[in-house]
């Protein structure tokens, strides 16, 4: 699960095992003594679920790597100013990803990727194919045009697969506030692409 978390003895831990009291360790490592170390083993601890996020964003291995990049540099350059009595590292971190995904969003049109796996099994309607590629580059399309506070929402939820308390906390919002975008948005896409099911 993206985000689960378990509890052990020495505390939280994420999926990828870094402990909370790891994880505050090594911002602070950053934040007094500009650690590359201690950035490094953020970075490697949330590395692929970033990078999950960019592709399925961008639908392109480089472009995808190009803004995981980008993300972690703004994150690491923000770091300084992280604090974790306002936000989660993980929190704060998806919220640094979804403003950098609406940027690059809004310098090129990029592709994007279905939700699930990249590879066509053998036999698929390519006719099917190539409209449900139309329909969510139109969707994308459209969703672009929005603030970036409704985008944020929906990439976070789509996407990052983020709880809507989670993209409240990310985004500083109220959890109804949230969700009330959320499904404002969805009404509105079946409004508007409804035709297409």
């Amino acid at each position: 699960m993206v985000g689960g978390k378990a509890t052990d003895a020495k505390g939280t831990r994420d999926m990828r095992g870094l402990s909370s009291a790891r994880e505050r360790k090594l911002i602070r490592d950053v934040q007094r003594r500009g650690s590359r170390e201690a950035a490094e083993e953020l970075v490697r601890a949330y590395y692929d679920e970033v990078y999950v996020f960019a592709f399925r964003q961008c639908g392109r291995k480089e472009d995808a790597l190009d803004l995981t990049q980008g993300i972690f540099v703004a994150a690491l350059h923000s770091l300084p100013r992280f604090d974790h009595r306002r936000a989660s590292f993980r929190t704060w971190l998806y919220r640094i990803a979804a403003h950098k995904v609406i940027d690059a969003r809004r310098r090129v049109r990029a592709d994007v990727a279905p939700l699930g796996d990249a590879d066509v099994p053998d036999g698929q309607d390519f006719a099917a194919q190539a409209c449900d590629r139309v329909l969510l580059e139109q969707i994308e399309s459209y969703v672009c045009a929005l603030d970036a506070e409704s985008q944020a929402v929906y990439r976070l939820r789509l996407y990052a697969e983020r709880t809507f308390p989670e993209i409240a906390e990310a985004l500083g919002m109220s959890e109804p506030a949230v969700k009330a975008r959320y499904y404002r948005l969805t009404a509105r896409l079946r409004k508007e692409f409804g035709s297409h099911e």
